[in-house]
Protein backbone atom coordinates (compact mmCIF):
# COMPACT_ATOMS: atom_id res chain seq x y z
CA UNK A 1 0.00 0.00 0.00
CA UNK A 2 1.41 3.30 -0.91
CA UNK A 3 2.39 5.45 2.44
CA UNK A 4 1.02 8.63 0.95
CA UNK A 5 -2.65 7.17 0.35
CA UNK A 6 -2.89 6.72 3.98
CA UNK A 7 -3.01 10.35 4.59
CA UNK A 8 -6.39 12.14 4.56
CA UNK A 9 -6.67 14.25 1.49
CA UNK A 10 -4.39 12.96 -0.52
CA UNK A 11 -5.67 10.90 -3.68
CA UNK A 12 -4.29 7.55 -4.60
CA UNK A 13 -4.96 6.20 -7.90
CA UNK A 14 -5.72 2.93 -6.51
CA UNK A 15 -9.73 3.74 -5.25
CA UNK A 16 -9.06 0.86 -2.19
CA UNK A 17 -6.82 3.25 -1.07
CA UNK A 18 -8.80 5.87 -0.53
CA UNK A 19 -11.09 4.62 1.70
CA UNK A 20 -11.98 6.31 5.23
CA UNK A 21 -12.68 3.85 7.52
CA UNK A 22 -14.15 2.44 10.91
CA UNK A 23 -13.06 -0.85 11.20
CA UNK A 24 -13.50 -2.29 7.62
CA UNK A 25 -16.58 0.07 7.17
CA UNK A 26 -16.66 3.51 5.01
CA UNK A 27 -17.10 6.69 7.48
CA UNK A 28 -20.60 7.75 6.57
CA UNK A 29 -21.82 11.93 7.34
CA UNK A 30 -23.72 14.36 7.65
CA UNK A 31 -23.86 17.74 7.23
CA UNK A 32 -26.39 20.55 7.49
CA UNK A 33 -24.36 23.41 6.08
CA UNK A 34 -23.68 24.13 2.41
CA UNK A 35 -20.35 26.09 2.30
CA UNK A 36 -16.56 25.26 2.85
CA UNK A 37 -17.35 22.39 5.37
CA UNK A 38 -19.58 20.44 2.77
CA UNK A 39 -16.99 20.93 0.31
CA UNK A 40 -14.52 19.58 2.63
CA UNK A 41 -16.21 16.30 3.93
CA UNK A 42 -17.14 15.67 0.28
CA UNK A 43 -13.96 15.92 -0.79
CA UNK A 44 -12.22 13.59 1.67
CA UNK A 45 -11.40 10.07 0.62
CA UNK A 46 -13.38 7.03 1.47
CA UNK A 47 -16.52 9.16 2.96
CA UNK A 48 -19.61 8.79 2.26
CA UNK A 49 -22.45 11.45 2.53
CA UNK A 50 -25.61 9.98 3.63
CA UNK A 51 -29.54 11.41 2.61
CA UNK A 52 -32.34 12.03 5.21
CA UNK A 53 -32.39 9.92 8.12
CA UNK A 54 -29.76 7.57 7.20
CA UNK A 55 -26.76 6.19 9.44
CA UNK A 56 -23.77 8.32 10.53
CA UNK A 57 -20.40 8.52 12.07
CA UNK A 58 -19.39 12.14 11.89
CA UNK A 59 -22.60 15.05 11.93
CA UNK A 60 -21.69 18.64 11.64
CA UNK A 61 -24.90 19.70 12.89
CA UNK A 62 -26.36 22.78 13.92
CA UNK A 63 -27.20 24.21 17.41
CA UNK A 64 -30.75 24.18 16.91
CA UNK A 65 -30.64 20.62 15.52
CA UNK A 66 -28.76 19.79 18.41
CA UNK A 67 -30.83 21.20 20.97
CA UNK A 68 -34.25 19.54 19.72
CA UNK A 69 -32.52 16.13 19.41
CA UNK A 70 -29.66 15.55 22.06
CA UNK A 71 -31.35 14.16 25.06
CA UNK A 72 -33.11 11.59 23.30
CA UNK A 73 -30.10 10.27 21.08
CA UNK A 74 -28.28 7.14 21.32
CA UNK A 75 -24.84 7.59 20.25
CA UNK A 76 -22.60 4.70 19.33
CA UNK A 77 -19.15 4.64 20.61
CA UNK A 78 -17.72 5.75 17.34
CA UNK A 79 -19.84 8.33 16.26
CA UNK A 80 -18.62 11.91 16.76
CA UNK A 81 -21.22 15.06 16.52
CA UNK A 82 -20.28 18.76 16.86
CA UNK A 83 -21.49 21.19 19.56
CA UNK A 84 -21.70 20.21 22.98
CA UNK A 85 -25.07 20.74 24.67
CA UNK A 86 -24.51 23.19 26.69
CA UNK A 87 -22.12 25.25 24.67
CA UNK A 88 -23.78 28.34 25.11
CA UNK A 89 -22.55 28.51 28.59
CA UNK A 90 -19.47 30.39 27.05
CA UNK A 91 -21.15 31.66 23.53
CA UNK A 92 -23.99 33.58 25.29
CA UNK A 93 -22.45 37.02 26.13
CA UNK A 94 -24.08 37.06 28.79
CA UNK A 95 -23.24 33.70 30.24
CA UNK A 96 -19.80 34.32 29.35
CA UNK A 97 -19.03 37.03 31.70
CA UNK A 98 -21.01 35.33 34.37
CA UNK A 99 -19.02 32.29 34.40
CA UNK A 100 -15.40 34.39 33.69
CA UNK A 101 -16.89 36.08 37.25
CA UNK A 102 -17.05 33.40 39.20
CA UNK A 103 -13.96 31.68 38.20
CA UNK A 104 -12.35 35.01 39.05
CA UNK A 105 -13.78 34.87 42.24
CA UNK A 106 -12.76 31.44 43.00
CA UNK A 107 -9.57 32.02 41.84
CA UNK A 108 -8.65 35.35 44.36
CA UNK A 109 -10.10 33.10 47.56
CA UNK A 110 -8.32 30.52 47.08
CA UNK A 111 -4.97 31.94 45.50
CA UNK A 112 -5.12 35.58 45.94
CA UNK A 113 -5.65 39.11 44.29
CA UNK A 114 -2.50 38.72 42.29
CA UNK A 115 -3.61 35.22 40.64
CA UNK A 116 -6.91 36.51 40.05
CA UNK A 117 -5.47 39.39 37.76
CA UNK A 118 -4.58 37.26 35.06
CA UNK A 119 -8.75 37.60 34.41
CA UNK A 120 -8.24 41.08 33.51
CA UNK A 121 -9.22 40.26 29.50
CA UNK A 122 -12.67 40.92 29.22
CA UNK A 123 -14.12 44.67 29.31
CA UNK A 124 -16.42 45.78 32.66
CA UNK A 125 -19.72 44.33 31.79
CA UNK A 126 -23.20 43.93 33.16
CA UNK A 127 -26.11 42.26 31.90
CA UNK A 128 -29.43 44.17 31.37
CA UNK A 129 -32.09 44.37 32.76
CA UNK A 130 -31.23 41.79 36.09
CA UNK A 131 -27.88 44.68 36.56
CA UNK A 132 -29.65 47.88 35.03
CA UNK A 133 -29.30 49.80 38.49
CA UNK A 134 -25.72 48.58 39.23
CA UNK A 135 -24.85 49.67 35.35
CA UNK A 136 -26.43 53.05 36.20
CA UNK A 137 -24.73 53.71 39.50
CA UNK A 138 -21.14 52.70 37.21
CA UNK A 139 -22.11 54.80 34.67
CA UNK A 140 -22.26 57.61 36.82
CA UNK A 141 -18.67 57.12 38.35
CA UNK A 142 -17.62 57.38 34.49
CA UNK A 143 -19.34 59.99 33.10
CA UNK A 144 -18.41 60.67 29.12
CA UNK A 145 -16.65 57.51 28.53
CA UNK A 146 -18.42 55.21 25.92
CA UNK A 147 -20.28 52.26 26.45
CA UNK A 148 -21.40 49.56 24.02
CA UNK A 149 -24.83 47.39 23.96
CA UNK A 150 -25.37 44.14 22.62
CA UNK A 151 -28.12 41.18 22.35
CA UNK A 152 -26.88 38.24 24.19
CA UNK A 153 -27.59 35.71 21.86
CA UNK A 154 -26.82 37.32 18.69
CA UNK A 155 -24.35 37.91 16.42
CA UNK A 156 -22.78 39.18 13.40
CA UNK A 157 -23.19 42.53 14.85
CA UNK A 158 -26.86 42.71 15.06
CA UNK A 159 -28.81 45.18 17.55
CA UNK A 160 -25.61 46.57 18.32
CA UNK A 161 -25.12 50.53 19.15
CA UNK A 162 -22.72 52.61 21.04
CA UNK A 163 -23.81 55.77 23.64
CA UNK A 164 -22.03 57.83 25.85
CA UNK A 165 -25.62 59.32 27.35
CA UNK A 166 -28.10 57.48 29.68
CA UNK A 167 -30.77 60.00 28.09
CA UNK A 168 -29.27 58.04 24.82
CA UNK A 169 -30.86 54.55 25.85
CA UNK A 170 -33.67 55.94 27.50
CA UNK A 171 -36.45 55.50 24.96
CA UNK A 172 -34.95 52.01 24.17
CA UNK A 173 -35.28 50.66 27.64
CA UNK A 174 -38.55 51.66 28.18
CA UNK A 175 -39.42 49.88 24.86
CA UNK A 176 -37.40 46.57 25.56
CA UNK A 177 -37.62 46.55 29.27
CA UNK A 178 -40.73 47.23 30.84
CA UNK A 179 -41.59 45.40 34.14
CA UNK A 180 -43.59 42.28 33.62
CA UNK A 181 -47.00 42.84 35.14
CA UNK A 182 -48.30 39.04 34.63
CA UNK A 183 -46.75 35.83 33.71
CA UNK A 184 -48.29 35.72 30.40
CA UNK A 185 -45.92 38.42 29.07
CA UNK A 186 -42.75 37.60 26.89
CA UNK A 187 -39.52 37.34 28.96
CA UNK A 188 -37.29 40.47 27.89
CA UNK A 189 -34.48 39.95 25.59
CA UNK A 190 -30.95 40.13 27.35
CA UNK A 191 -28.17 42.21 26.62
CA UNK A 192 -24.86 42.78 27.89
CA UNK A 193 -23.72 46.82 28.24
CA UNK A 194 -19.67 46.52 27.97
CA UNK A 195 -17.26 49.33 28.67
CA UNK A 196 -15.71 50.66 25.27
CA UNK A 197 -12.25 50.09 24.50
CA UNK A 198 -11.45 53.84 23.52
CA UNK A 199 -7.95 53.25 22.39
CA UNK A 200 -7.81 50.00 20.01
CA UNK A 201 -4.42 49.42 18.09
CA UNK A 202 -4.60 50.84 14.66
CA UNK A 203 -3.27 49.80 11.56
CA UNK A 204 -3.64 52.42 9.09
CA UNK A 205 -6.16 53.87 10.55
CA UNK A 206 -8.35 51.73 10.91
CA UNK A 207 -9.92 49.41 14.15
CA UNK A 208 -9.53 45.56 13.52
CA UNK A 209 -10.21 42.65 15.80
CA UNK A 210 -8.60 38.58 15.19
CA UNK A 211 -10.26 35.23 14.94
CA UNK A 212 -8.87 32.78 16.42
CA UNK A 213 -9.85 29.19 16.17
CA UNK A 214 -10.01 26.78 19.25
CA UNK A 215 -10.74 22.96 18.66
CA UNK A 216 -12.14 21.34 22.45
CA UNK A 217 -12.08 17.82 22.19
CA UNK A 218 -12.82 16.95 26.00
CA UNK A 219 -13.86 19.00 28.58
CA UNK A 220 -13.32 16.21 31.25
CA UNK A 221 -9.85 16.24 30.89
CA UNK A 222 -10.14 19.51 29.23
CA UNK A 223 -8.62 18.63 26.10
CA UNK A 224 -7.82 22.29 23.88
CA UNK A 225 -6.10 22.80 19.65
CA UNK A 226 -4.99 25.87 18.83
CA UNK A 227 -5.04 26.85 14.64
CA UNK A 228 -1.75 28.26 13.66
CA UNK A 229 -3.98 30.00 11.03
CA UNK A 230 -7.09 32.77 11.46
CA UNK A 231 -7.09 36.47 10.03
CA UNK A 232 -7.43 39.87 11.62
CA UNK A 233 -10.60 42.23 9.92
CA UNK A 234 -10.36 44.92 9.26
CA UNK A 235 -13.23 47.94 9.72
CA UNK A 236 -13.79 49.41 6.38
CA UNK A 237 -13.29 53.47 7.47
CA UNK A 238 -11.06 54.80 9.34
CA UNK A 239 -10.74 54.94 13.23
CA UNK A 240 -12.77 58.05 15.30
CA UNK A 241 -14.26 58.70 18.75
CA UNK A 242 -16.22 61.51 16.83
CA UNK A 243 -18.87 58.99 15.30
CA UNK A 244 -20.20 56.98 17.49
CA UNK A 245 -23.26 55.97 15.28
CA UNK A 246 -21.31 54.44 11.74
CA UNK A 247 -20.93 51.15 12.24
CA UNK A 248 -18.60 50.74 9.41
CA UNK A 249 -15.89 52.48 11.94
CA UNK A 250 -16.46 50.46 14.81
CA UNK A 251 -18.06 46.79 14.47
CA UNK A 252 -15.52 44.53 12.53
CA UNK A 253 -17.51 42.02 11.51
CA UNK A 254 -17.57 40.99 7.93
CA UNK A 255 -21.34 40.57 7.97
CA UNK A 256 -21.24 44.30 8.87
CA UNK A 257 -18.52 45.96 6.42
CA UNK A 258 -19.39 43.69 3.57
CA UNK A 259 -22.34 46.55 3.19
CA UNK A 260 -20.21 49.34 3.24
CA UNK A 261 -20.21 51.31 -0.02
CA UNK A 262 -16.26 50.91 -1.08
CA UNK A 263 -16.07 47.04 0.54
CA UNK A 264 -13.84 44.63 -1.82
CA UNK A 265 -15.21 41.16 -1.97
CA UNK A 266 -12.42 39.61 -2.79
CA UNK A 267 -9.56 41.49 -0.14
CA UNK A 268 -12.69 41.39 2.54
CA UNK A 269 -11.06 43.80 4.87
CA UNK A 270 -8.84 40.77 6.06
CA UNK A 271 -5.08 40.01 7.08
CA UNK A 272 -3.70 36.92 7.95
CA UNK A 273 -2.59 36.02 11.11
CA UNK A 274 0.73 35.52 9.57
CA UNK A 275 0.68 38.64 7.85
CA UNK A 276 -0.41 40.59 11.31
CA UNK A 277 2.49 38.62 13.70
CA UNK A 278 5.49 39.64 11.47
CA UNK A 279 3.98 43.31 10.80
CA UNK A 280 3.50 43.27 14.55
CA UNK A 281 6.80 42.17 15.14
CA UNK A 282 8.55 44.87 12.87
CA UNK A 283 6.52 47.37 14.49
CA UNK A 284 6.77 46.67 18.15
CA UNK A 285 9.30 43.91 18.70
CA UNK A 286 9.20 40.39 18.68
CA UNK A 287 9.24 39.89 22.83
CA UNK A 288 6.25 42.34 23.16
CA UNK A 289 4.80 40.56 20.41
CA UNK A 290 5.33 37.12 22.35
CA UNK A 291 3.94 38.25 25.48
CA UNK A 292 0.76 39.34 23.65
CA UNK A 293 0.48 35.91 21.99
CA UNK A 294 0.74 34.36 25.74
CA UNK A 295 -1.69 36.48 26.85
CA UNK A 296 -4.22 34.83 24.28
CA UNK A 297 -3.12 31.55 25.48
CA UNK A 298 -4.31 32.85 29.09
CA UNK A 299 -7.54 34.08 27.96
CA UNK A 300 -8.16 30.62 25.52
CA UNK A 301 -7.43 28.14 29.16
CA UNK A 302 -9.00 30.58 31.42
CA UNK A 303 -12.66 30.51 29.46
CA UNK A 304 -12.83 27.27 28.94
CA UNK A 305 -11.70 27.13 32.41
CA UNK A 306 -14.40 28.69 34.02
CA UNK A 307 -17.10 26.53 31.94
CA UNK A 308 -14.89 23.13 32.28
CA UNK A 309 -17.62 22.02 35.59
CA UNK A 310 -20.70 22.95 33.94
CA UNK A 311 -20.51 22.04 30.51
CA UNK A 312 -22.12 18.64 29.84
CA UNK A 313 -18.94 16.61 28.62
CA UNK A 314 -19.57 13.67 26.14
CA UNK A 315 -17.11 11.95 24.45
CA UNK A 316 -19.04 11.93 21.26
CA UNK A 317 -19.24 15.68 21.13
CA UNK A 318 -16.29 18.13 19.82
CA UNK A 319 -15.99 22.22 19.65
CA UNK A 320 -14.71 24.43 16.94
CA UNK A 321 -15.23 27.65 18.71
CA UNK A 322 -13.85 31.37 17.15
CA UNK A 323 -12.90 33.81 19.58
CA UNK A 324 -12.90 37.50 18.68
CA UNK A 325 -10.15 38.98 20.49
CA UNK A 326 -9.48 43.25 20.24
CA UNK A 327 -6.26 44.36 20.76
CA UNK A 328 -5.78 47.67 22.60
CA UNK A 329 -2.70 50.61 21.34
CA UNK A 330 -0.62 48.76 24.77
CA UNK A 331 -1.13 45.29 22.37
CA UNK A 332 -2.91 43.79 25.36
CA UNK A 333 -5.43 41.37 24.36
CA UNK A 334 -9.01 41.83 25.52
CA UNK A 335 -11.49 38.77 24.64
CA UNK A 336 -14.74 40.23 22.90
CA UNK A 337 -16.79 37.15 22.58
CA UNK A 338 -16.83 33.56 21.39
CA UNK A 339 -18.66 32.17 19.00
CA UNK A 340 -20.23 28.41 18.58
CA UNK A 341 -20.45 28.46 14.78
CA UNK A 342 -17.95 30.65 13.57
CA UNK A 343 -18.79 31.08 9.79
CA UNK A 344 -17.23 29.01 7.67
CA UNK A 345 -18.31 31.44 4.28
CA UNK A 346 -15.03 32.50 2.64
CA UNK A 347 -15.28 35.74 1.21
CA UNK A 348 -12.23 34.88 -1.41
CA UNK A 349 -9.91 32.50 -2.25
CA UNK A 350 -7.61 33.22 0.55
CA UNK A 351 -10.31 32.64 2.85
CA UNK A 352 -11.53 29.34 1.64
CA UNK A 353 -7.52 28.14 1.59
CA UNK A 354 -7.62 28.90 5.41
CA UNK A 355 -11.23 27.35 5.61
CA UNK A 356 -10.96 24.48 4.08
CA UNK A 357 -7.67 23.56 5.42
CA UNK A 358 -8.76 24.59 9.12
CA UNK A 359 -11.63 22.29 8.35
CA UNK A 360 -9.50 19.05 7.20
CA UNK A 361 -6.60 19.13 10.00
CA UNK A 362 -9.51 19.32 12.18
CA UNK A 363 -10.59 15.74 11.03
CA UNK A 364 -7.29 14.82 11.06
CA UNK A 365 -7.36 15.24 14.75
CA UNK A 366 -10.54 13.80 15.93
CA UNK A 367 -9.02 11.25 13.46
CA UNK A 368 -12.22 9.02 12.70
CA UNK A 369 -10.24 6.61 10.72
CA UNK A 370 -7.76 5.69 13.63
CA UNK A 371 -4.92 6.49 11.83
CA UNK A 372 -2.80 8.48 14.36
CA UNK A 373 -0.81 7.36 17.71
CA UNK A 374 -2.70 9.68 19.84
CA UNK A 375 0.47 11.20 21.19
CA UNK A 376 0.80 14.14 18.24
CA UNK A 377 1.63 17.58 19.82
CA UNK A 378 0.85 18.74 16.20
CA UNK A 379 -1.48 18.09 13.33
CA UNK A 380 -1.75 19.83 10.55
CA UNK A 381 -2.21 23.45 11.58
CA UNK A 382 -3.74 22.40 14.94
CA UNK A 383 -0.99 22.45 17.73
CA UNK A 384 -2.21 20.71 20.94
CA UNK A 385 -2.14 23.27 23.75
CA UNK A 386 -3.43 22.14 26.96
CA UNK A 387 -4.10 18.39 27.89
CA UNK A 388 -5.64 18.59 31.46
CA UNK A 389 -2.37 20.48 31.79
CA UNK A 390 -0.01 22.91 29.76
CA UNK A 391 1.32 21.35 26.84
CA UNK A 392 5.23 22.43 26.10
CA UNK A 393 6.41 23.19 23.07
CA UNK A 394 9.45 20.48 21.66
CA UNK A 395 11.28 23.64 20.07
CA UNK A 396 11.18 27.33 19.35
CA UNK A 397 11.70 27.02 15.64
CA UNK A 398 9.10 28.65 13.91
CA UNK A 399 8.60 32.05 16.08
CA UNK A 400 11.70 32.02 17.89
CA UNK A 401 13.36 35.39 20.45
CA UNK A 402 15.59 36.96 18.37
CA UNK A 403 18.29 36.03 20.26
CA UNK A 404 17.42 32.29 20.10
CA UNK A 405 17.75 31.69 23.39
CA UNK A 406 16.13 28.44 24.65
CA UNK A 407 13.17 29.01 27.01
CA UNK A 408 10.52 27.03 27.98
CA UNK A 409 7.69 27.88 26.05
CA UNK A 410 3.49 26.69 25.45
CA UNK A 411 3.14 24.52 22.25
CA UNK A 412 1.46 27.86 20.86
CA UNK A 413 2.29 28.70 17.62
CA UNK A 414 -0.52 31.44 16.19
CA UNK A 415 0.10 33.46 13.36
CA UNK A 416 3.55 30.90 12.89
CA UNK A 417 4.29 29.38 9.62
CA UNK A 418 1.95 26.89 8.49
CA UNK A 419 3.41 24.03 6.53
CA UNK A 420 0.81 22.02 7.32
CA UNK A 421 0.92 19.40 4.01
CA UNK A 422 4.20 18.92 4.78
CA UNK A 423 3.63 17.89 8.24
CA UNK A 424 0.74 15.81 7.89
CA UNK A 425 3.00 13.25 5.41
CA UNK A 426 5.24 13.21 8.39
CA UNK A 427 3.21 12.56 11.30
CA UNK A 428 1.37 9.57 8.73
CA UNK A 429 4.41 7.96 7.72
CA UNK A 430 5.55 7.85 11.65
CA UNK A 431 2.30 6.88 12.96
CA UNK A 432 2.18 4.29 10.44
CA UNK A 433 5.80 3.19 11.50
CA UNK A 434 4.72 3.02 15.03
CA UNK A 435 1.73 1.12 14.32
CA UNK A 436 3.99 -1.98 12.35
CA UNK A 437 6.26 -2.25 15.19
Amino acid sequence: MSKVARIPGYQSKNPKQNRGIIGDREIRFKCSLQNVILDVLRGRPGWTEVPGDGDWDFYWCDREWLHQNYDTMFLHEHQKILHFRNHYELTRKNLMVKNLKRLRKQTEREQGKTEAQSFDFYPTTYELPSEYHIFVEEFKKNLGIIWIMKPAAKSQGKGIFLFRRLKDITDWKKGEYQPLSDQTRDVPETYVVQRYIENPLLIGGRKFDVRVYVLVCSYNPLKVWLYRGGFARFSNTRFSLDSIEDTYVHLTNVAVQKNAPDYDPEKGCKWSTQQLRKYLAAKHGVDKVQKMFKAIDNIIIKSLQSVQKIIINDKHCFEMYGYDVLLDDDLKPWLIEINASPSLTASGKEDYDLKFGLISDLLNVLDLENRLTGKEKRIGGWDLLWDDGPIVADDNMDCTPANGAAVSTPNSYLGCFNDRKKQLREIYLTAQSVKKS
